[in-house]
């Protein structure tokens, strides 16, 4: 990709937040994100008055950091580690706070993920009761040996009960969080796992392989009977099939849903929107005017280790890296998030939120249609279903050099 002129976007990109919950009962094996078991001198508890002063003060130098850049927020995500052990009151004193700093949309979306083995009735309950409208459960199989293999603490059992409750509790739309390509699975017990998320009642699936990521327990020691790719493959589109019978649609490469039922705050990362990032480990990222020709796009990363970010929430050392993106990395950061979505993206979303005309990608789009990774749709551009199974191969192919 050479370089061109850059034009101002029209518009920011539209605004989510983030805020990440970085405790959780146990480690899983194959878990990257930035999650830290219980010690046994916390007796079960997290530090709930501390951490959610440490977020509001998290929160409060962002706004102050960057201020232009405030606007509506369409969606928040309380994300892990595991949100579900802060009590509903913590987490409706959050949104209370917030909704006192950053002006939110009227259809807010709010989603919590929740760990089946960590939650009961009255909690649901009282999340529904602070405001939040959804939940994400990381149920990962119904299979109590798999689940065993995956080191969660909760069994089959408990993931359906949860499931029931989130449902009696009054949520309309809620995720059932599936993996497969598990060790020794076969596409029949993935199709169980699909079958029995259908059968539920989940309006929305999220279905992704088992991978060996660098830095997990897995990866230094992978558990026996994993599949190879094409097997993998094999069980993933088999397990497809039924969620297609039952009337979901694929809109991202691991998301499936009924209509109506789509994730807004995933959406808005795969349309390249900006995000305000609060929480140990948490990542931002924020278009931002500062008065030049063309906005920064700004990403941020917040301490990791909660005992450091509790420390450091309230000062410019819970920052860790700031990074701008410049106009030579924006066409593939842009693309990385966008072709995750089966409806691809328009040729005007590229120019408004990366400030580039669309011809620092035209030619790259052409080459990749030409060899059937990419297929120009109306007024813009998506994976074929070729290049849809094989997006990181097609990804690698619009790396800057």
């Amino acid at each position: 990709m050479s370089a061109v002129a850059v034009t101002a976007p029209s518009a920011l990109p539209p605004l989510a937040l983030y805020v990440h919950f970085p405790w959780c009962v146990r480690k899983c094996p194959y878990c990257d994100f930035n999650s830290h078991a219980l010690q046994p001198e916390q007796q079960g508890a997290v530090p709930e008055r501390e951490y959610l002063a440490a977020l509001l003060a998290d929160l409060d130098r962002d706004l102050a950091d960057h201020p232009p850049a405030v606007r509506e927020v369409g969606s928040i995500f309380m994300g892990g580690g595991t949100p579900s052990l802060f009590a509903p009151a913590t987490l409706a004193a959050l949104l209370a706070a917030v909704r006192t700093r950053l002006p939110l949309a009227p259809d807010l979306e709010v989603t919590l993920e929740a760990n089946p083995g960590t939650v009961e009735h009255a909690r649901f309950v009282g999340y529904r009761e602070a405001g939040i409208s959804r939940i994400s459960l990381g149920v990962q199989s119904f299979d109590d040996a798999k689940l065993r293999v995956l080191g969660r603490i909760h069994g089959g059992d408990e993931a359906r009960r949860a499931a029931d409750e989130v449902q009696r509790a009054g949520f309309d739309t809620f995720n059932l969080d599936l993996m497969c390509a598990l060790p020794d699975q076969d596409a029949a017990g993935a199709i169980a796992d699909v079958t029995t998320a259908l059968a539920l009642g989940a309006p929305h699936v999220s279905h992704y392989e088992l991978t060996m990521e660098p830095n997990t327990l897995f990866h230094a020691r992978p558990p026996k009977g994993l599949p190879d790719a094409d097997r993998a493959a094999e069980v993933q589109a088999a397990a497809h099939g039924p969620l297609r019978e039952a009337g979901f649609e694929r809109y991202e490469v691991s998301a499936w849903a009924r209509p109506g039922h789509r994730c807004r705050h995933n959406l808005n990362y795969w349309r390249f929107g900006d995000y305000l990032g609060i929480g140990a480990g948490a990542h931002g990222k924020l278009t931002v005017p500062d008065g030049a020709e063309l906005p920064a796009i700004v990403r941020t990363t917040k301490q990791k280790h909660p005992a450091r970010y509790l420390a450091t929430a309230a000062g410019s050392e819970r920052l860790v890296a700031v990074e701008r993106i410049g106009t030579g990395s924006r066409p593939f950061e842009f693309m990385l998030n966008a072709l995750r979505l089966a409806e691809g993206f328009d040729e005007a979303l590229f120019e408004q939120r990366t400030g580039l005309p669309f011809s620092a990608i035209a030619a790259d789009c052409q080459r990749l249609a030409a060899r059937g990774l990419l297929v120009r749709r109306g007024p813009g551009w998506a994976a074929t279903p070729f290049g849809f199974e094989r997006l990181n191969d097609l990804l690698i192919e619009l790396m800057p050099t």
